[in-house]
């Protein structure tokens, strides 16, 4: 996932905003207490879906793939007065562990977290959104896309995490061999053909796919 020399990286973190208190806690937490901490958004890439948000004021978020909650509490810093924002995650064991750091949130009310398959969840929602952000599993990013994009305003922001794969979407190997890598380099490719988008593939951490409908 690391594409910068280390001292860039490290570099570009301390000239970004912090992050808060409770965003610290939760990055520390996640590290010390759950599998596969990498999963974590963490600071460089909170701050840029923080960015995000605030420039797009949405009313409505979506998240697709909540792990620890750090990116939701991110994403609902742009959200505008009556905003709510909607996050989907399917394993049931991380629930307590989520809801203990949305709880002491200034957006706890905002934010309403839903356990299951978002495949399923997400047409119940009944909603429209103005920012979508896709950090799931990974062989179904172009079908959450085409679940979405045709009920998406004009002027919607898409964010799709993960889309360079620790590099794997290069390689002819991991391309002719592991089905993930085939998945995201199917979701990249249709993305980049979609005529009812605009798109730009960011070389943020492990790639964000920022995509705007038309």
């Amino acid at each position: 996932m690391e594409f910068l020399d280390p001292k860039l990286a490290i570099y570009a973190e301390e000239h970004t905003s912090e992050e808060t208190d409770l965003l610290f806690n939760l990055n520390r937490d996640t590290h010390a207490n759950v599998l596969a901490p990498r999963m974590l958004s963490g600071h460089l890439q909170g701050r840029v879906l923080s960015m995000i948000s605030k420039m797009i004021q949405p009313k409505n978020i979506l998240e697709i793939g909540t792990y620890t909650g750090y990116s939701a509490l991110c994403l609902a810093e742009g959200l505008v007065e009556g905003g709510k924002l909607h996050t989907i995650d399917i394993n049931e064991e991380l629930e307590t562990r989520i809801r203990v750091f949305l709880d002491q949130s200034e957006f706890k009310d905002k934010i309403e977290l839903h356990i299951g398959n978002a495949l399923d969840i997400i047409p119940s929602l009944n909603k429209s959104f103005d920012l979508v952000f896709i950090d799931a599993d990974k062989e179904n990013y172009l079908n959450y896309y085409n679940l979405l994009i045709e009920l998406l305003p004009s002027g919607a922001i898409l964010v799709a995490d993960n889309v360079l794969w620790s590099g794997k979407v290069v390689n002819e190997d991991q391309l002719n061999s592991d089905y993930e890598t085939k998945c995201l380099d199917a979701f990249n490719k249709a993305v980049h053909k979609d005529a009812r988008v605009e798109n730009v593939l960011m070389p943020i951490r492990d790639g964000l796919m920022i995509i705007r409908k038309k």
